[in-house]
């Protein structure tokens, strides 16, 4: 079942919330340590794990021009939460009113919503509030006043460099999809409705799935062996990510589009992951329609080969 949504703090019964704060862009293995240590906290204490997340991104709002691309889109973000055991996830509006708020102010507003919270986990490098200012030692002081506990979790390494959410965009822009997997604890995926599109490949006799992909972070353009899901099963896939340069369109649109295999039906408004499991080739022009048809052809016997 999909994990619940809160707009805003409530009570959570008689034990009350251990409470994970962060941004968790894309759900990597030392955002789930974090969310974690929270379950274990509300675990021993009977209360409830509630995750709390911000929706823009902060910097969306303080600092537009250094705003990252996000991994994943807020629905797949809060179901990735929900994959690691949350009880809720809490959706903070972040606006101006948000960014001028103090940090002691924030965690004050969280205590009093929720009526009884018995833990705060962070990263141990976490920081909110205007200017910066909440951050571990705050948490511990109001914590001795207000009567929570803190768990300061510090950052996982693989290699020698931490997991963190800028790492794996890294990667993932240089199509390191091994390490971008080894840095989520899961393979790279993206989710969503299914939108219209201009439906030329259904004309070609090669029909996709597509998903908006705009404001996130992306690997190279090109065609990828892929797996799709949707609640009608899996399927292989062949994926285009790119502008379609064949096309020729003087103002080319951004497509993330899926050719699933074995799959005769309407996708339309339904929820479906892809998950792309290898790179074939880069996007490139070709000289007419039908070398481009001839072209997937050969993709999609491709992305079979990928995927046996």
């Amino acid at each position: 079942m999909p994990v619940p949504v809160l707009n805003a703090p409530r009570p959570f019964g008689p034990h009350g919330v251990c409470l994970a704060l962060g941004m968790f862009d894309g759900v990597h293995l030392g955002h789930q340590h974090v969310i974690r240590q929270a379950r274990i906290d509300a675990h021993a204490r009977g209360a409830a794990t509630v995750v709390a997340t911000f929706d823009p991104h902060p910097l969306r709002v303080v600092r537009p021009d250094k705003a990252p691309r996000l991994l994943q889109s807020l629905p797949q973000r809060i179901a990735s939460i929900g994959a690691q055991g949350a009880d809720a996830v809490l959706v903070l509006r972040f606006d101006e009113a948000l960014s001028r708020k103090s940090g002691e102010a924030f965690v004050r507003e969280l205590v009093a919503g929720f009526g009884g919270l018995r833990s705060f986990t962070v990263g141990q490098g976490f920081h909110f509030g205007h200017g910066r200012s909440g951050n571990v030692p705050l948490l511990r002081t109001l914590g001795r006043e207000l009567g929570f506990s803190v768990n300061a979790v510090a950052p996982i390494h693989i290699g020698p460099e931490v997991v963190s959410s800028t790492r794996v965009r890294g990667a993932l822009r240089d199509g390191r999809l091994g390490l971008v997997a080894e840095l989520l604890g899961r393979p790279y995926a993206l989710s969503g409705p299914v939108v219209k599109g201009d439906q030329l490949g259904r004309s070609i006799g090669f029909p996709t799935a597509n998903l908006d992909v705009e404001g996130l972070e992306l690997p190279p353009f090109g065609v990828y062996a892929a797996r799709a899901r949707h609640a009608g099963g899996e399927f292989p896939a062949a994926v285009n990510l790119g502008l379609r340069p064949t096309l020729g369109s003087p103002e080319p649109m951004l497509r993330f589009e899926a050719h699933l295999l074995g799959f005769d039906g309407d996708l339309y408004g339904r929820e479906l992951t892809v998950e792309l499991v290898g790179f074939l080739r880069p996007e490139r022009r070709f000289a007419h329609l039908e070398a481009l048809k001839a072209q997937i052809a050969r993709d999609v016997a491709a992305t079979l080969k990928a995927l046996s």
